[in-house]
């Protein structure tokens, strides 16, 4: 099974852009088509939310249109620039595994990989958060097999990134829900957004992988005093391969057109 994820696009309705510089819009549509022009058509494509960029409907609106030329089944979760009830309002007509109602915890059990989506959002703020009861589900959920491989997915990285600007805004008091997922060896990737980066981590027993941005890319900076900035850097996506005999592999695919291909030997 072949997964591919996108994150963070930040969509703006139709004329707008994002953070004023640059079009969002136009670079997740190429970040779809890239997906598609793939040698392997991926069998299915998450979104590791930040869907759009102020959860405005207009917004959202437009997300749907440019999903609509998507012909890979796709599943979403929220992130902070999301709006929790105009995403489930957006999705959940479409979208049955979307609960009716709460925080959007979600588990889909049709394709070879089980895979879970989590809601660390926290209403009107940009950290995240698993609460209590989230933590209780997650854990029931992961209780009803604990054999089949599984792939978990939230917006923000439940550890330190190193960047400081960055790290305030994090998943907060996680080591609860790591001892959860530690709690299930048949997990086999955690996936997140959130920092525009690729960044891979030892985590909760597992592997844990943040997706680029298809918009901008947030610079790495490691001190403790840097200003929060980003470039129009290198785009990208993530490409879950799972295989029953090797078990999960995963790589970056930047989007964009670049000099090449020449004779490897």
């Amino acid at each position: 099974m072949l997964i591919a994820q996108l994150s963070d696009p930040h969509i703006r309705a139709e004329g707008e852009l994002y953070q004023g510089v640059v079009d969002s819009n136009r670079m997740f549509a190429e970040a779809l088509a890239h997906v598609h022009a793939l040698d392997r058509r991926p069998d299915l494509l998450v979104l590791t939310g930040d869907l759009v960029d102020e959860g405005r409907p207009d917004e959202y609106r437009m997300a749907r249109t440019l999903l609509s030329a998507s012909r890979i089944p796709f599943l979403v979760i929220p992130g902070n620039h999301d709006h929790r009830e105009n995403f489930r309002a957006a999705f959940s007509g479409d979208h049955a595994y979307l609960p009716k109602a709460g925080p959007l915890h979600w588990c889909v059990d049709d394709h070879a990989v089980r895979i879970i989506g989590l809601d660390s959002c926290v209403v009107g703020k940009h950290h995240g958060h698993i609460d209590a009861e989230g933590l209780a589900w997650l854990a029931r959920t992961l209780a009803k097999n604990t054999v089949k491989p599984t792939l978990l997915m939230l917006h923000h990285p439940p550890f330190m990134s190193g960047i400081p600007y960055m790290d305030a805004y994090r998943c907060m008091e996680a080591q609860p829900l790591e001892d959860v997922v530690r709690s299930a060896p048949n997990v086999e990737l955690v996936l997140c957004g959130h920092v525009h980066r690729t960044m891979l981590r030892r985590w909760g027993g597992t592997v844990i992988c943040s997706c680029p941005s298809s918009t901008t890319e947030i610079d790495l900076q490691l001190r403790a005093d840097a200003p929060p900035q980003s470039h129009v850097g290198p785009r990208g996506c993530m490409l879950h391969l799972w295989d029953e005999r090797h078990g999960m592999l995963s790589h970056l695919s930047h989007i964009g057109d670049f000099a090449g291909p020449y004779a490897f030997a």
